[in-house]
């Protein structure tokens, strides 16, 4: 086990940041095209089941969930030292404008990988159409913008990351266990649901946050950024806010209060 582990840490040193950073320089633009196939598969996909009986993908779905879940809390395990170490070394201020994070030796491979798994995360909505399940405008919405705005800020690499990845990082990491805990057919009680999707709208307020300060710092202090990643990351993050308070109004809130109507 501790073999395993000195090859990890040994494998994130090595990690070549500068060429993954060049990289998304040059071809940071195929985030566009990702998002235009993904819609392709959302449109089509749906137009192919309109007339077929859902798939049975339950079992494929919860391996699919364990290696997200896996994935996040791996993520947060590591992205969390570093935020931990960087608030305990220099303050609060520096985790908001610090840029290392995206070449730091132990957080610089999941920086990198964060930015990647934005690609493979599509894949969810594809059980969802395959299963015939309910697709709201809040899931694909949130895939596509989330990975058009997370390429351009590694691209940039703006002020701000290390919370953005960690608090992603965290909050999937809860998510994928419990869809992988419900695709297993396991019974959840309520209260799980409702404490990710408070954590959700709870890591959008704070996104909103970690911008407003970048904003107003980024002339006083070095918290290198731009207006445009700026302006782009708090309309997404706003509009997140609002689709993510609603969703969780009408799912718990007005259902729980029909149910109080139905009962007196």
């Amino acid at each position: 086990m501790n073999q395993t582990l000195l090859q990890v840490f040994d494998f994130e040193q090595k990690f070549d940041e500068k060429g993954a950073f060049q990289w998304f320089q040059e071809n940071w633009t195929a985030s566009y095209v990702f998002c235009a196939a993904y819609a392709a598969v959302i449109f089509l996909g749906r137009f192919f089941m309109r007339r077929r009986e859902k798939w049975d993908l339950r079992r494929p779905l919860m391996f699919w969930s364990l290696s997200l879940a896996l994935f996040s809390i791996c993520g947060s395990i590591r992205t969390g030292s570093y935020m931990l170490n960087t608030y305990s070394s220099h303050g609060f201020r520096q985790t908001v404008c610090d840029t290392n994070f995206y070449s730091a030796p132990f957080s610089k491979f999941w920086a990198y990988a964060f930015t990647l798994s934005k690609v493979p995360e599509l894949g969810d909505t594809v059980f969802i159409v395959l299963r015939k399940q309910r697709l709201i405008f809040l899931h694909w919405y949130h895939h596509i913008t989330v990975l058009l705005y997370t390429w351009a800020s590694y691209k940039d690499h703006v002020a701000g990351g290390g919370w953005f990845m960690t608090m992603n990082y965290s909050v999937h990491a809860l998510m994928y266990s419990y869809y992988t805990a419900k695709a297993a057919g396991i019974q959840l009680p309520k209260p799980c649901a409702i404490l990710i999707t408070s954590m959700q709208i709870l890591q959008m307020a704070m996104g909103l946050t970690v911008l407003a300060l970048v904003y107003f710092w980024h002339h006083e202090v070095h918290c290198a950024s731009n207006m445009q990643n700026i302006m782009w990351g708090s309309l997404m993050y706003l509009s997140y806010l609002l689709l993510f308070s609603w969703f969780f109004y009408q799912t718990y809130l007005k259902k729980d209060k029909r149910k109080g109507a139905k009962a007196e």
